[in-house]
């Protein structure tokens, strides 16, 4: 018997109306385009707007369109795993929200937290459902609404992070696609680099909290850039030769968007050429969840049936990983 994959048969993303530009930000903030784009190579990022405008408005919107391209029947879905930091609330998850409101009558959701890593751990998670024959469509999706935890008086933070997210459909295959391979990490002693100091039952929220700006994000950029650059150049790596990968049969290095110089930084760590990089934070910044699914997204078209693409993410926490599929379908 073949085995069995799990393979992305489809992918979709979508983003917010609103588009702040560095300009705009350069009139809340001290800074301006120059500074931003030298450090980050954002542009614009893309913002949620209005009342009780939560994260599941962006799944719900991905997940339709995902419907909508594959051509499946909302009643066919069987899970809905959704990677995200910014959760509508606490408890009911996103991913049931965003089931009842796109009619996925007969699955069932949970979210996962793992911060820009969210999304691979998700689809590792998701993969290995369909593997074991209990699941024949699985969605996965990664999203955040992270201008609802961002300090727009805290230039360090606020020029990076942006609203988005996309979604992509997991189903089994016996042909030579699909996802093959994987290597993710976690070390908790950098939560004193990148995190939120109130929100959670450590600390709940209070009036001080508040006052004190407590639940926005918080970073200190040179260890997590450090950190970043050397997790995710070397679990790539380590992957990589595992599957007798090179910079000649790879076609597509898709990093986590948090920065042009991460980015650049790994590609050349990781000895591969950064053509062959998928990049586009240029126009979203970091979405955090969102950011892989939103390259694959804006790259299908490019995308043919066998390609072999790895893709790798670095979080808060810290988390990181890499994962290696092959893609299984021609991009439109």
């Amino acid at each position: 018997m073949s085995q069995i994959r799990a393979a992305i048969t489809g992918v979709h993303g979508y983003v917010p109306d609103y588009v702040l530009t560095n300009e705009e930000l350069a009139t809340i903030v001290d800074t301006n385009d120059e500074w931003i784009t030298s450090r980050t190579g954002i542009k614009t990022r893309h913002i949620l707007k209005g009342e009780e405008q939560g994260t599941s408005v962006m799944v719900i919107e991905a997940i339709k369109g995902l419907l909508e391209k594959t051509n499946t029947r909302p009643e066919d879905v069987e899970v809905v795993i959704c990677a995200t930091v910014t959760g509508d609330s606490i408890f009911p998850d996103t991913a049931n929200i965003a089931a009842y409101h796109t009619g996925l009558v007969n699955a069932f959701g949970f979210d996962l937290n793992a911060a820009c890593s969210g999304f691979l751990y998700a689809l590792t998670v998701g993969a290995k459902m369909v593997e074991g024959g209990t699941h024949k469509k699985v969605i996965v999706v990664g999203a955040d609404k992270m201008s609802s935890i961002i300090d727009y008086t805290d230039r360090t933070t606020c020029v990076i992070f942006g609203d988005g997210g996309g979604a992509v459909m997991l189903e089994p295959t016996t042909e030579d696609v699909g996802i093959i391979d994987y290597q993710h990490h976690g070390d908790g002693s950098g939560e004193k680099y990148l995190y939120l100091v109130a929100g959670g039952s450590r600390k709940p929220a209070t009036v001080d909290s508040v006052m004190a700006r407590e639940h926005f994000v918080r970073q200190n950029g040179r260890p997590v850039f450090k950190a970043a650059v050397t997790g995710m150049s070397d679990v790539v790596m380590k992957v990589m030769a595992r599957n007798n990968l090179d910079a000649e049969n790879l076609n597509w290095l898709v990093p986590h968007q948090a920065n042009v110089r991460i980015i650049q930084t790994v590609s050349k760590m990781a000895n591969f050429p950064m053509e062959k990089v998928m990049i586009n934070i240029q126009n979203y910044g970091n979405t955090t969840a969102g950011t892989i699914p939103l390259c694959l997204w804006d790259y299908e078209s490019q995308l043919r049936k066998g390609d072999n693409l790895v893709l790798t993410a670095f979080g808060g926490g810290f988390t990181w990983g890499a994962l290696y599929l092959k893609w299984a379908y021609d991009g439109e």
